[in-house]
């Protein structure tokens, strides 16, 4: 998939506005730059934002909780320069063949949250569903514009059971990168324990 301008990309929260429209009881993980932007659109009790320190660890949270609760559907965002720094976890979430995990790259080519730098992998315009497919993930995708990947989310969603990998090439949200821790972390993980239980 190769990177569009930034004008041609799509904008981060129309992308996220897809899941949020058909989420349901779905866990949802998220860290750096998809932190900032779902609470503008979700304030479920699923809702689980790993901050601070965080980059490149929502995918290993997500499949944690995708085995450990295997009826329950789980969504990680992740960042392409959060990916960078665990393309591991690509092999290991290969490896563990959840059934109820979908994670969602949401590659805009910067290192957005600690100031808009250019990553690596859009200097060498990496494919990360290309990378997450010879990792062993069966279901790959990748999209560039905002009606293909409405159209493919239904799609996704529509399939039982399975990994799903999915890349997605966004616009970078310019200036407005400062990233607002959402409280203790102490009093963010009992509430979500608590949701998990269905206290």
């Amino acid at each position: 998939m190769a990177a569009a301008s930034n004008s041609n990309r799509i904008p981060l929260l129309a992308a996220l506005e897809v899941v949020a429209r058909t989420r349901r009881d779905e866990v949802v993980v998220t860290t750096m730059g998809s932190a900032r932007e779902w609470p503008k659109l979700s304030q479920h009790p699923l809702d689980f934002h790993y901050l601070p320190s965080a980059m490149g660890q929502s995918p290993m949270i997500a499949l944690g909780l995708a085995l450990a609760m295997p009826e329950r559907r789980v969504i990680a965002f992740t960042g392409d320069g959060s990916l960078l720094m665990n393309l591991g976890c690509l092999v290991t979430i290969a490896a563990a063949a959840p059934r109820n995990l979908a994670v969602i790259a949401l590659n805009n080519g910067r290192y957005e949250v600690t100031g808009g730098q250019t990553t690596a992998g859009a200097v060498s315009k990496v494919e990360f569903s290309a990378i997450a497919a010879a990792s062993g993930i069966a279901r790959t995708h990748a999209f560039d514009t905002l009606d293909a990947w409405q159209q493919g989310w239904e799609a996704i969603r529509a399939v039982a059971g399975g990994s799903a990998f999915i890349e997605l090439d966004v616009a970078p949200v310019g200036p407005d990168y400062h990233l607002v821790v959402p409280g203790p972390m102490r009093s963010r993980l009992a509430a979500f324990r608590a949701a998990l239980s269905g206290a």
